[in-house]
């Protein structure tokens, strides 16, 4: 009888001994690789660590990774690194498709070290050290005579000198009017046109000028508002207006205060169809329930726009005026196209540039960094906030 098995035992041993004949054994391979991303890891982790200290060795590099003045080399070069992505890529799809049993952690480490190591040298070192030379002088790394600790002087000096004042004001502009207008008129052109005949046509030729780049739109830009003394024919569209309208042509983005409303034209044209096609899909997905059901109330005309249709897309319309407005803080393509930054014009990241890259004050340049961070992180944490009301309402 102490013999005798049941039937469901005889399933369990059945079953544990299938399981130990198949089981796997651990890949060596794959435990090396998962070994070597962790000595990658730990390689950049201390670079970045060393550079405080200015122990940073020298590295000498291939000569053909460093000397691409040839065609024959930069193809080579490309070639390389194709390769080099190819393997590495060739690599980790062997390991998760390897028969052999890879353990977890292997996996993760191959996928996520690489990731968490560019983040660590490409993003998360560079802030630091920026912040720590805003509050050095013009060259803090490459000029010891110019490295001397300055405090909050940099800073001091973007709040108190009208130059700056000028660009603080530039960027608050900026950052009312482009959400505000295009927001606006996204909101409105996406309910004129809901439902319409052509409807589809509308929306695309309102939607593609956010398939030209910032500079191929400013460049645009730029000859509409061109300028030739008035005994001259006009070759901008703007002026060739005036003129047929029998008016003196206008110096578009050379008068100031008004050179930069003309600016901010470029980005509202661009914007106002990202808006638009992000407030018409909200608006299709308005339950027909609660259309229907506010028409049997009477609800109609302006009434179902105030009380139905703007309380339904309102998380949409806070996603796409938070994007808008985070995508003005940083703007520059279009300054730096039309202007230079110049006749009052500057915003804060053209700025930024300007003073780490053409006047070489890099402390400045970096306090100027520093600020932008700080003005995006409030619209970053009244997003989320809101995102987060918007998901307890429903």
């Amino acid at each position: 009888m102490s013999d005798t098995q049941t039937p469901e035992k005889a399933d369990a041993s059945a079953s544990d001994a299938t399981a130990g004949k198949h089981k796997n054994p651990v890949s060596y391979g794959a435990l090396a690789v998962g070994f070597f991303m962790i000595l990658v890891f730990a390689g950049i982790v201390g670079l970045v660590a060393a550079s405080f200290f200015d122990a940073v060795p020298e590295i000498t590099w291939p000569s053909f990774l460093v000397e691409s003045d040839t065609a024959v080399r930069k193809l080579g070069l490309m070639v390389f690194v194709v390769l080099l992505f190819v393997g590495v890529m060739a690599l980790l799809l062997f390991m998760v498709d390897s028969r052999k049993r890879v353990p977890n952690w292997t996996v993760a480490i191959a996928f996520v070290g690489p990731a968490l190591a560019a983040l660590l040298l490409g993003l998360i070192w560079p802030g630091i050290s920026t912040l720590i030379q805003s509050f050095y002088g013009r060259s803090p790394w490459y000029d010891p005579e110019r490295s001397e600790f300055v405090g909050m002087a940099n800073f001091s000096t973007l709040f108190t000198t009208p130059e700056f004042q000028v660009v603080l004001r530039n960027t608050l502009i900026w950052v009312i009017l482009v959400p505000l207008v295009a927001v606006g008129l996204g909101l409105l052109y996406a309910v004129l046109i809901d439902r319409t005949r052509g409807e589809a046509i509308s929306k695309g030729l309102i939607f593609l000028p956010m398939a030209i780049s910032l500079v191929g739109a400013s460049i645009i830009w730029r000859f509409v508002y061109e300028y030739r003394a008035p005994a001259r024919p006009q070759i901008g569209l703007l002026n060739q207006l005036l003129v047929w309208l029998g008016l003196e042509p206008y110096q578009f983005i050379l008068n100031v205060p008004w050179n930069t409303t003309f600016l901010i034209v470029v980005m509202v044209w661009i914007q106002t169809g990202f808006a638009m096609t992000i407030i018409s899909a909200a608006i299709k997905a308005i339950p027909d329930d609660i259309v229907e059901a506010a028409r049997l109330d009477g609800v109609s005309g302006l009434r179902m726009f105030r009380y139905v249709t703007i309380p339904s897309i309102r998380p949409a319309l806070l996603v796409v005026w938070v994007t808008i407005t985070m995508t003005t803080l940083k703007v520059f393509d279009i300054v730096r196209t039309m202007t230079g930054g110049n006749f009052q014009t500057s915003v804060v990241a053209n700025e930024f540039y300007t003073q780490s890259f053409r006047q070489f004050d890099f402390g400045l340049g970096a306090a100027l960094a520093v600020l932008l961070f700080v003005i995006v992180i409030p619209v970053v944490v009244y997003q989320v906030r809101q995102l987060r009301i918007s998901e307890e309402i429903r």
